[in-house]
């Protein structure tokens, strides 16, 4: 099993490629809109299947990245404000 280091240098971010927002390997492909592709119900397999030039372990670094990104960080959010 790769080291969840070497997973997330798969995530780049560049100021020049959409805005600076963490991408996966300097392509266009914003962690926020694969993460939104996972949480609407698409799977690693339908995702790779929509866009060739991702590989599993993109997906799997956008999981990762996301992990950190909320790690040791608890919020507060009340049911009604879930979904909107």
């Amino acid at each position: 099993m790769k080291s969840k280091k070497n997973v997330l240098e798969r995530i780049t971010v560049n100021p020049d490629i959409c805005h600076g927002k963490p991408v996966i390997r300097n392509k266009r492909y914003p962690v926020e809109t694969i993460l939104e592709y996972l949480a609407g119900g698409d799977s690693i397999e339908d995702i790779l299947k929509e866009f060739g030039d991702l590989e599993k372990e993109d997906i799997l670094a956008c999981l990762a990245y996301a992990t950190k990104m909320i790690c040791g960080k608890s919020i507060k959010i009340r049911e009604n404000e879930i979904y909107s």
